[in-house]
């Protein structure tokens, strides 16, 4: 029997190692929680000498294997009893529980394993070497916490190693859960207004100063404000006993972390209907976060953030940061404790204020202008955001368009200096440094007012010409008018509604969350709350929203998938095709005939050239592929029209909730059309998976097959495996699929993630022999979006440690290519989002060309490490690329196509460019196709291209859709043609009968025509004159004289 064993590597192995630098103890406390160690510590002192020596370390010290190594030798060695208590059990720190276990069982070391979640964890016990009732006992204190139930742990705990332990006096009085007054401490009622949740342990650890500082803030606000205590918001009994001081409630600020929910998907404060905010309690010291952009750590970001949104909490930021106090000499250990920022405290109170005083606000709509085109104002993924913006304010839309581009609203200069000089100093001269002076005349806004309400357009944040830099880009200072904009917005309204996906102001200079006030966007809005209309499927970019803007992400649908069907050009090329499937096998003669004549019905109708079928292909390969394609048409769906926000159930409600600053449920986000059902019904409050379960089982499991169905296309094209490939992933995607891609890339490596057991969270990976894969390793390079880089920093991470496991292997070059070590995973410079190279896409130039690949270089060249360090290798960048022989793009959403957003272009013909520009060969240019769980396919990027101009762009159903929808549905007719020009000229994958069949189906037909012409005269002037510069660059030929004169300006 052979046995195929899977070498493992972990998480913890990517810290860095550090050393804490203690000499040997006859006791030794370990806890990831400042709180239990400083309960410890006072307990210790409480003694007075009538306990044993101790060490105390924070087992974030110990994460890697070497730091535990060197502990275990230099300080455990020398211990007598040991107790640890662990937060999410053995599978978060699993090499010092081994070698801890390993120690004492040599050594007969007194060895506590506890859990920290005041829940019995049996795999611990059988780590311990102590008794379970033993163990049961000193959790029961840890629990209870403070420092005479820390004193009575550690006198237990040193008499089970047969030390001598003063007896204990006095006994804790603190009950699990209670209220508390700053000034009164634990108290029997709570006063009206607010609550201030948080655990017990800070009041027991007396590590209190965030939360008398926030009660303090708020009542000096005026807010009633009281606090509320337990071990845990999921402690049981703690939802009973606080559900009768519910009603009348103002709202929650929960300084606790992690999400409340319990299985049945409730939290402790749902039957308040208030609002719940959520502020962090950061982990790091203030200077740390002071000085670095990124704001929050991987845990803190998914402890404070991601999993409080779960429940619907409002993110107001990080309020308290952790200080170290001085070392104690004694136990050769520096206590750290919370400690308040008085600057971001009053910044989440004046939020709090602001949003508690909404019932009848003046309202602002702010509708976007990216991409900066006067035809395409109002853009908002899938939504008609003019329609809706109708809808919600009571106002006929039709001329809205028109409205916004004509009329202005002035705001004088000596305004706007007023309220800049209220900005922070380095803010202004941020400005001035950027931009210079104001524009004397002061400014005139796209605004019109509609009673007490206003509707505007964001202006653009930098200059025209750079919009496409500009639009992503944490670094560049906003321009003036757009500084003007929101402190005279300011001026002009309660409330903030962004409509629809998705606007610049979360994307403006400054830290990617937990903000400071000199950070552009808090710096703008100040306490103005947002209601952000965001379409369910996009929860990456409605993330980026609620975490730099506080804002409350109401999840909308997508517009209605309709099913397409034959082109009425290829209706007798079907026909031929069954007539074939029936005479295969029965008549040669006849079945030659059919066979000739499907082939050139084909080639007429430029399918085989869609397929890239030579003329000499044998009919065994050509007519099976013929065939596929048009059963993919048939297959194929498109969006009908666009969504009006409210038409869909629960979208009103929820607008109308968070208006009146009432709760407003939490919902999942994700694809309905891919059978995410649970995002039903909308107008909820949106929330994301948590970063470290991805990839989750299921998405392995479907990676796998997607992993599996690309080679299957490849060998099909080429015959090899693939050399060199390099798989594009975005951050919303890995968020909506739970992982699906990132999982793929990790399969055609021959790695698998390893999971926890009980938490379902990734722990590391797993090495899959080659005997186990059947096929050698394939050669994989991660080019990662900036929003992937930010949310995932954990799984570029992974993937570099398996990549650095992979090289370490007893396997053949030719069958592990990772036995070169080189780096894998690139994205944009910290900070950057998005290509940079749309404006670029638009000129049918060389030279633009070959800035276009530039630009996509530039935008992938700097490294992610397995220690988390992004390093800039631009020459590795090239490198990898040099060797890559295909890419490939997956696709899940069955709502969107690749010619429907201009980033699909920029990341797949961008690729083109890039490899065009360092002289490589032309690679395999993939997109498979996702939208279908089970059932992946694998086509090549032309392919793609043509079926969806096939079967959505030039389907006169898809223009009938858009038609409902006046100056927005004319934009979305002219944004297809920008799409398909951008692959045309950075990829050269489409065809002119591609551009003939569009522009049958828009400028060909009379009704349309006329359509533009009433609805959106700039969108028809952008089309023609589109089409006139396709024509004479050569990038479109067409021999039909009626196109000819059409594409005429």
């Amino acid at each position: 029997m052979h046995v195929v064993f899977r070498e493992s590597r972990g998480l913890e192995e990517t810290e860095v190692p550090t050393d804490p630098g203690q000499s040997p103890a006859e006791l030794v406390v370990l806890s990831y929680s400042d709180s239990d160690l400083g309960a410890f510590a006072a307990g210790w002192h409480r003694a007075a000498g009538g306990l044993p020596t101790l060490r105390l370390c924070n087992l974030s010290a110990l994460r890697h294997p070497v730091s535990v190594d060197q502990y275990v030798e230099a300080t455990l060695s020398g211990a007598r009893a040991v107790l640890v208590r662990l937060i999410g059990g053995e599978p978060y720190w699993p090499y010092g529980v081994a070698s801890l276990q390993d120690l004492a069982r040599r050594r007969g070391i007194a060895l506590a394993f506890l859990p920290a979640d005041g829940r019995p964890d049996p795999t611990l016990d059988r780590f311990s070497t102590l008794p379970v009732p033993l163990l049961r006992r000193l959790a029961a204190l840890c629990d209870q916490g403070g420092a005479v139930a820390a004193q009575m742990a550690l006198a237990e705990l040193a008499q089970a190693a047969g030390l001598p332990a003063a007896p204990v006096r006095g006994e804790a009085a603190i009950p699990d859960f209670g209220f508390y007054d700053p000034d009164r401490g634990v108290i029997d009622r709570p006063g009206p207004g607010l609550l201030v949740s948080f655990y017990r342990s800070y009041l027991t650890a007396a590590d209190m100063a965030p939360v008398d500082a926030m009660i303090r803030a708020l009542r000096a606000a005026g807010l009633g404000a009281s606090g509320v205590f337990a071990p845990s918001l999921k402690a049981p009994g703690f939802a009973g006993w606080l559900a009768p001081h519910l009603p009348g409630l103002a709202a929650v600020v929960n300084l606790t972390a992690f999400s409340a929910r319990d299985d049945a998907g409730a939290t402790p404060f749902d039957g308040a209907d208030c609002p719940v905010f959520q502020v962090a309690l950061s982990t790091a010291p203030r200077a740390l976060w002071a000085a670095e952009e990124r704001g929050l750590s991987a845990a803190d970001l998914a402890m404070h953030v991601v999993l409080p949104e779960v429940d619907g909490r409002i993110f107001l930021g990080a309020i308290s940061f952790k200080e170290p106090q001085e070392r104690d000499p004694d136990l050769q250990f520096a206590r750290v404790i919370h400690a308040p920022d008085t600057g971001r405290i009053e910044a989440a109170v004046a939020r709090i204020k602001a949003w508690l005083g909404l019932p009848a606000p003046r309202r602002a709509v702010v509708l976007s202008t990216y991409p900066g085109k006067a035809h395409q104002l109002a853009h908002a993924v899938g939504l008609d955001a003019l329609a809706s913006c109708g809808a919600i304010l009571g106002l006929a839309h039709d001329a809205l368009g028109h409205r916004l581009t004509t009329e202005r609203i002035h705001w004088p200069l000596s305004d706007y200096r007023q309220a800049l000089a209220r900005l922070p100093r380095r803010l202004q001269d941020d400005l001035q440094a950027a931009w210079g002076e104001p524009p004397t005349e002061g400014f005139r806004f796209a605004a019109l007012r509609h009673g007490a309400d206003l509707i505007a357009l964001q202006p653009e944040r930098g200059e025209v010409k750079t919009r496409a830099d500009d639009y992503h880009d944490l670094t560049r200072t906003p321009r003036h008018d757009y500084v003007a904009f929101y402190l005279w917005l300011r001026t002009q309204a309660e409330v903030l509604i962004h409509m629809g996906a998705h606007g610049t102001l979360e994307w403006l200079p400054g830290k990617s969350v937990a903000l400071s006030d000199t950070c552009w966007p808090e710096a703008l809005l100040g306490d103005l709350p947002v209601i952000y209309p965001f379409i369910v499927n996009d929860p990456g970019e409605a993330a980026q929203a609620k975490r730099r803007l506080s804002a409350v992400a109401l999840g909308h649908l997508p517009p209605p998938l309709v099913d397409s069907a034959i082109p009425e050009n290829l209706t007798h090329l079907e026909r031929l095709l069954d007539e074939y499937s029936t005479a295969d096998g029965l008549d040669p003669r006849r079945r030659d005939r059919l066979i000739a004549a499907i082939r050139d019905e084909a080639r007429a109708a430029g399918v085989e050239a869609d397929l890239g079928l030579p003329p000499d292909a044998a009919p065994a390969e050509a007519i099976p592929l013929i065939d596929r394609f048009l059963c993919d048409l048939k297959d194929s769906r498109f969006g009908d029209g666009l969504h009006v926000y409210g038409t869909a159930a629960g979208e009103t409600e929820g607008l109308a909730r968070a208006l009146s600053g009432h709760r407003v449920a939490p919902g999942p986000s994700g694809s309905p059309a891919r059978g995410r059902l649970d995002v039903l019904p909308t107008g909820r409050n949106l929330y994301a998976v948590d970063p470290r379960a991805v990839p989750s089982r299921n998405a392995h499991a479907q990676g796998v097959k997607l992993a599996e169905e690309l080679l299957r296309r490849h060998l099909q094209d080429h015959g090899d495996w693939p050399k060199g490939l390099v798989v594009d992933l975005w951050g919303s995607a890995t968020m909506r699929t739970a992982g699906e891609e990132f999982a793929m890339a990790l399969h055609l490596a021959g790695l698998s993630p390893r999971w926890d057991a009980v938490s379902g969270r990734v722990s590391g990976v797993e090495i899959l022999p080659l005997a186990e894969l059947g096929r050698p390793r394939i050669d994989v390079t991660l080019r990662v979006s900036g929003l992937f880089r930010d949310i995932f920093p954990g799984l570029a991470q992974l993937f570099e440690t398996g990549a650095e496991a992979l090289s370490t292997r007893d396997e053949t070059p030719a069958d592990n290519p990772y036995r070169t070590r080189a780096p894998r995973v690139f994205g944009p410079k910290p900070g950057l989002y998005g290509l940079g190279l749309a404006d670029l896409a638009e000129s049918f130039t060389d030279e633009a060309r070959q800035a276009a690949g530039e630009a996509w270089l530039a935008a992938s060249s700097h490294a992610i490490a397995a220690d988390g360090r992004i390093t800039h290798q631009p020459q590795a960048i090239r490198d990898r690329l040099a060797q890559a022989d295909a890419f490939v793009h997956a696709q899940d959403l069955p709502e969107s196509d690749l010619l429907l957003a201009g980033d699909y272009a920029a990341h797949e013909a961008g690729f083109a460019a890039a490899m065009a520009r360092i002289g490589a060969a032309r690679p395999a240019l993939y997109h498979l196709d996702a939208t279908r769980p089970g059932q992946p396919r694998a086509r090549s990027l032309a392919e793609e291209i043509a079926r969806v101009t096939r079967a959505r762009a030039a389907n006169p159903a898809w223009a009938d859709g858009m038609m409902r929808h006046g100056f927005r549905g004319a934009a979305e007719i002219a944004a297809t043609l920008d799409h398909m020009a951008a692959f045309a000229n950075l990829a050269g994958v489409v065809p002119g009968h591609l551009f003939d069949l569009y522009h049958d189906a828009t400028l060909g037909r009379p009704d349309v025509l006329a359509f533009m012409q009433r609805e959106n005269p700039a969108a028809l002037a952008a089309m023609r004159a589109l089409f006139a510069r396709l024509l004479d660059s050569g990038l479109w030929t067409t021999r039909r004289n009626s196109v000819l004169a059409g594409a005429a300006p």
